[in-house]
């Protein structure tokens, strides 16, 4: 987004529309409760954290003290203490997960699937750690073991975020494919961590045509020339995780709440869809899908 004016009234627009919709789901547990009006409303909380991914800090306390507190008094007259600012994040935590599901992509037919590690704690620390007991799980990548989760994602070849799925670091690529795929068609990218006959004839009956490559102990498999220019061009996923990570800060090792944990990590996601400019390959969509319906640039 362009400004903090732009930025807010995107969110806004959209809680006026949540929170009502929200609200009727909810279970009365038989007694009246007080519901006080909050320093800060729905709106202005998620707008903080948000901002916090666009800005290109690190952690959230020196954002909220050295920022928030000293240049946007006259946006957020009300902001309170940092330690109940940290109290309410959990509040925005299901907002954001529909304003993502509102902001992502669209399939083009063509995508990129791959998974990216969130580590929670320095693996020295694995033993002691506690906050993410039972939840999080060691995994190991290309380039090493780590305590955490995975990042499933999907993207197209604009950049844009299709579909994203967290599971424990253990998990292996292949098992939440099928769920990130149910509005996706045409061609599906992924590396040799996602070859599985079954998985491909499951997808091929969606209507979507897994392409992977071959490990050195199987049969040479002839691709499409396209597919195999693409298979070349899948790095641009990785490209995606990095600005994720290093953009976004969607990954560190600092956390103390699970809650707090999905709100960084969806605020980091919508800020991400929110950006501009996005890595995308210099391709056109003319049709419905196909390599007969892309044109490179």
């Amino acid at each position: 987004m362009d400004s903090l004016t732009e930025l807010f009234c995107l969110i806004d627009d959209f809680c006026q529309e949540f929170e009502p919709a929200f609200e009727r789901t909810q279970l009365e547990i038989g007694t009246r409760q007080r519901r006080r009006t909050g320093s800060l409303s729905l709106s202005e909380l998620m707008t903080l954290v948000v901002l916090f991914h666009q800005a290109r800090y690190r952690q959230f306390k020196l954002f909220y003290l050295t920022y928030a507190r000293r240049f946007l008094h006259d946006a957020f007259p009300t902001l309170p203490s940092y330690s109940r600012c940290v109290q309410l994040l959990p509040r925005c935590a299901v907002a954001l997960t529909a304003l993502f599901d509102l902001l992502k992509g669209t399939c083009t037919g063509i995508s990129i699937v791959d998974s990216t590690a969130l580590a929670v704690c320095d693996n020295r620390r694995i033993y002691r750690h506690k906050v993410f007991d039972g939840l999080a799980a060691r995994g190991k990548t290309s380039t090493g073991w780590f305590f955490g989760f995975k990042l499933h994602a999907v993207i197209n070849h604009v950049g844009e975020l299709l579909s994203v799925k967290l599971t424990p670091g253990n998990v292996d690529d292949r098992k939440p494919l099928s769920d990130l795929c149910p509005s996706l068609f045409g061609k599906l990218y992924g590396d040799k961590g996602y070859l599985s006959k079954a998985l491909t004839e499951q997808l091929r009956a969606q209507g979507i045509d897994l392409i992977t490559k071959g490990r050195k102990n199987m049969k040479p498999v002839e691709h499409h020339p396209f597919d195999q220019a693409m298979l070349r061009q899948r790095s641009l996923i990785e490209t995606v995780f990095d600005e994720l990570k290093n953009l976004c800060q969607i990954e560190h090792t600092r956390h103390r709440s699970v809650t707090n944990f999905l709100v960084n990590l969806m605020a980091g996601l919508v800020a991400y869809c929110l950006f501009p400019y996005k890595p995308q390959l210099p391709l056109e969509v003319s049709g419905h899908g196909g390599q007969q319906g892309l044109i490179q640039n």
